[in-house]
């Protein structure tokens, strides 16, 4: 194990690289350890979660459905059948498959932990009352990413999903879709979604870090408004209704950010008056 901690101005770099290393490893461990129990757990993550999406009564097809005939619409959101298959096509696919499934899991349940070991890393160089704050961030950042991991799970990947299930350019052609190909892009739904409702995470230590202002962010608000949008394009199928969808959250997790944003920068102030 590593030795003991020195005071961090006492710590020269190769210790500082000796401390990283094993906030690496014990990270890998517990994500490997949780991808074990869902390497077990085969039939819910894969009949129940993975394949969720493909079965018509799926609860986002369900939901969508309901809304459209409460106002009044046609039955065009309910979906009777999904016209696709999945099928593997290489020898070691299914079991590929499941080693990545497992890996991917392992980091979603893991997450919380992972950002334990990061805090504990960076947790030295910060001031005494922000190191009492490391409880409060580990579960705000925590339940954002799972906040944004349910999101693409039961918005962007059933939408995307049924978009690319449902698309033909010719009637002579049969979607059948290889596991590798169909498992990416909701694992791509999925993560993207965490990391981006991340967004106020990383404003407040670029806050911290001089490099972001409440002001710059309100400056460009608009651009970023452009950015989401076409982040919201890539991430989705490309109709108006689903990057709609997608784009409120984000902008709202935008709004948020400044405020996180000036709220670090008067806690600054109020410290930087305190020393003088």
């Amino acid at each position: 194990m590593a030795k003991d901690k020195k005071h961090p101005d006492e710590m020269s770099f190769l210790d500082h690289l000796e401390e990283l290393r094993w906030h690496l490893i014990r990270s890998t461990l517990a994500v490997v350890v949780a991808g074990s129990i869902a390497f077990i757990a085969k039939r819910f993550i894969f009949d129940t979660l993975i394949f969720g999406p493909t079965k018509t009564n799926f609860w986002t097809y369900k939901t969508l459905c309901s809304l459209s005939q409460a106002i009044g619409m046609d039955q065009s959101f309910c979906i009777e059948q999904m016209p696709f298959i999945i099928q593997s096509r290489t020898m070691a696919g299914q079991f590929s498959a499941h080693i990545w499934t497992s890996i991917t899991a392992g980091f979603i349940i893991a997450f919380p932990y992972v950002l334990y070991e990061f805090w504990k890393f960076v947790g030295p160089g910060l001031y005494e009352n922000e190191r009492k704050n490391a409880k409060g961030f580990i579960v705000v950042a925590s339940m954002l990413f799972f906040l944004g991991v349910i999101f693409g799970y039961f918005v962007i990947a059933p939408l995307s999903i049924n978009f690319l299930g449902n698309y033909v350019v010719s009637e002579t052609v049969d979607n059948q879709f290889d596991i590798g190909s169909y498992i990416g892009l909701l694992r791509a739904s999925v993560i993207a979604s965490g990391l981006i409702f991340e967004l106020p995470i990383i404003i407040f230590f670029l806050t911290k870090l001089g490099l972001v202002t409440p002001e710059f962010l309100r400056k460009y608000r608009k651009h970023a408004l452009v950015i989401v949008l076409i982040v919201s394009a890539v991430i989705t199928p490309p109709d108006i209704a689903s990057q709609i969808v997608v784009s409120i959250p984000v902008i709202i997790l935008y709004e948020i950010s400044i405020y996180i944003s000036k709220a670090v920068v008067k806690r600054q102030a109020k410290r930087e008056k305190a020393h003088e």
